[in-house]
Formats: structure tokens, C-alpha cells, sequence
């Protein structure tokens, strides 16, 4: 049975200090009721514990995370699991921008919409959007994967180095250097396998539509300076 922390009348510093000493106490699953769309909550958690939010949170929620789990019952704000080296983020409602920025490994899951600049300079892992997302997306995205089943705003995966992108929906404008690749075997079976493990419940879904999916990677121009290729250059800038 989850341990449960009430936010009503506490700092985020004390929510954040209360999330910890009950995890260092060895409780594995935390509920933290009322978070009242609070910024910064549930940062640098190191332990592989499960820490629930019932309810919407603000700005940087899950940042700087190595290992535990985080469930949003709601919403959250900019910079959700910012700098993430490992563990897992669970979006059911949706996320503001700057989602998953820079992180380095472990999955975040956004049930809903993403807005702009999703998986902005990720460094690994997997950012799986159920719904669409803004601009931007995956720009300078160095590995990993972004996976979005609805469509995807202007300048999508500009920039990129090996980060892999998968679009269901419609792609508004590709970014400098992205270019749409062939959806091979081994996509569909991460893709699939990537639903069953964290959407379960449109594994179906995907795989009736899994023919419309879009596989986006670097076109790799831009993965060492050429003169010829000024203009370019130019217009990342």
C-alpha cells in the first residue's frame, strides 16, 4: 500500500523533502495528493521508487531524475523530466513545452499532447507521445527515439544526429537536414513493442495503422561543416 503525502499548506521544498525521507525510509510507492499544478516537484529522485501525483503539476517536474517513476494523474508544465538519465515519466493528461528535453535515458510517456520543442537535444532514450505536439520537435536530437501517433508541427527533427523519429499523423514542415526514410521491419517491431510496454491499450490501434507511421532521421548534411552547404548552415542559425 502507497504511503501518502498531502501538499495542502507545504512548500514545494517540504513536499520534496517528505517525497525523499519516504522513499530513504524504503517505502517503494509514494501518492502525493493535492499537487496543486506546484513547480519543480518530484526533482532528482535517485531511487527506483514509484512516486504518484494526484493531480497536475507545474514547470520541471521529474528533472534531473535517475531511476524512480513518476505518474501525473494530470497535467504538467515546461521542462517535464528535464535532464532525465534513467526511469520512467507518465503524462495522462498532457505536457507543456520542452518536454523530455536533454535527457539521457529511461521513457517518458505523455498520454495526450505535447507542445513545442518536445525532445529538444535528447541524448537517448524514448519520448512517446500518444496525441500531437508543437514545433521544434527533436531539434538537435543527438539519440534515442521520439515517437508521436498524431501530428507534429513546423521545422520537425531539424537538426538532428541519430535521434530516430516515427510520426502517425500528419508532419507540418520538416526541419533542416530531416528526411523521411523507409519504416522497416525492425521499426515496426519497436514500435510495437514500445505500445505494448507503455500503451498498452492502443497496442491495437497502432497496429492497424502502423503503414501510416512516418520514419524521420538525419539526412546528415549537417554532420560536418561543407562550404557547400552555407545556406544550410545558415538557417539552423
Amino acid at each position: 500500500m502507497a504511503v501518502e503525502l498531502d501538499c495542502a499548506g507545504k512548500s514545494i521544498r517540504e513536499i520534496n523533502t517528505a517525497i525523499k525521507q519516504a522513499i530513504a525510509a524504503g517505502e517503494s510507492d509514494v501518492l502525493v495528493r493535492n499537487p496543486g499544478a506546484r513547480h519543480n516537484l518530484g526533482v532528482a529522485l535517485l531511487e527506483p521508487a514509484t512516486v504518484t501525483f494526484d493531480g497536475s503539476v507545474g514547470y520541471f517536474c521529474g528533472g534531473l531524475m535517475d531511476g524512480a517513476t513518476v505518474q501525473i494523474e494530470g497535467s504538467t508544465g515546461w521542462g517535464l523530466a528535464e535532464s532525465m538519465l534513467s526511469g520512467t515519466v507518465v503524462v495522462h493528461g498532457s505536457a507543456g513545452n520542452g518536454a523530455a528535453a536533454t535527457i539521457r535515458g529511461g521513457t517518458v510517456v505523455i498520454h495526450r499532447h505535447a507542445a513545442a520543442r518536445a525532445g529538444v537535444a535528447m541524448k537517448g532514450g524514448l519520448l512517446l507521445i500518444g496525441g500531437n505536439c508543437g514545433y521544434m520537435a527533436g531539434f538537435m536530437g543527438q539519440r534515442g527515439a521520439i515517437v508521436v501517433c498524431g501530428d507534429v508541427g513546423e521545422a520537425f527533427a531539424d537538426s538532428m544526429y541519430e535521434t530516430v523519429c516515427y510520426v502517425g499523423g500528419k508532419i507540418e514542415d520538416l526541419g533542416n537536414d530531416a528526411v523521411i526514410a523507409d519504416l522497416t521491419n525492425d521499426d515496426a517491431a519497436y514500435l510495437e513493442a514500445s505500445f505494448a510496454e507503455h500503451l498498452p491499450d492502443r497496442l491495437t490501434e497502432l497496429q492497424a495503422r502502423l503503414k501510416e507511421f512516418k520514419k524521420v532521421q538525419s539526412g546528415r548534411r549537417l554532420w560536418n561543416f561543407d562550404k557547400t552547404d552555407w545556406e544550410v548552415w545558415q538557417q539552423v542559425v
